[in-house]
């Protein structure tokens, strides 16, 4: 079986006494991942951040892939303490898609790292039973939950995505009166009816609600 991170000791056995510990480390990595995004996360500049030397991290980490499935793991806990459960499955699902929504705002970087393969660390495992446990009223199959929690998790990081990408490019030297209804699209200010629901809950709630009742669960809110 793989090791992963959680199942290693903090630190090899071998070398000098630490001089950072490996949640300092993972600490350093998140602020350089906040301001400059997930490229500018490397050993090396970690342990610059650190005032150390790159060799030094590896005798608390195997890899650069360490590193970022431990920041990942991290940042899930900021997921804590969880929405309430109670009450209607859906609604409670939303909750949770929010909250993933307003870590991803909060951390951009998050995104390209959980496309990744990675190795789920406590926080992300609690974040997943929590899912379940709010999915548990919904006569499913398991493996339909556990793939509505996928969708789901899909669709919060393109809102994220889109959002960190900001607004469209110009069209410099391109002549736009031959596209009146792209003009139209982008200058018009988007009008919101009275009563509208979010688009984003729309989205989340409508591919739950696909995914779960195609497996032999509910349609209903």
């Amino acid at each position: 079986m793989t090791s992963t991170p959680w199942s290693r000791p903090a630190r090899g056995a071998r070398g000098p006494a630490p001089s950072h510990s490996r949640d300092e480390i993972v600490d350093a990595a998140i602020a350089m991942a906040d301001a400059g995004g997930i490229g500018a996360v490397s050993m090396r500049a970690v342990a610059t951040a650190l005032g150390t030397g790159a060799g030094s991290l590896y005798r608390y980490l195997s890899s650069r892939d360490d590193l970022l499935d431990l920041m990942a793991d991290r940042a899930a806990g900021e997921l804590r303490p969880y929405p309430d459960a109670s009450g209607d499955w859906l609604d409670g699902m939303l909750r949770v898609a929010r909250r993933q929504l307003e870590l991803y705002r909060r951390h951009p970087w998050l995104v390209d790292v959980l496309a990744r393969p990675a190795a789920l660390g406590p926080q992300s495992l609690g974040w997943f039973d929590h899912c379940l446990g709010v999915l548990r009223p919904v006569p499913a199959a398991t493996a339909a939950k556990f793939e509505a929690i996928a969708m789901m998790i899909g669709v919060v990081s393109l809102f994220a995505r889109s959002e960190s990408a900001g607004p469209p490019a110009g069209f410099d030297g391109i002549d736009m009166t031959a596209f009146p209804n792209l003009i139209a699209a982008l200058t018009t200010p988007p009008a919101r009816a009275p009563g509208r629901r979010d688009l984003f809950d729309v989205t989340v709630s409508s591919v739950l609600r696909g995914v779960l009742a195609q497996n032999g669960g509910t349609a209903t809110d």
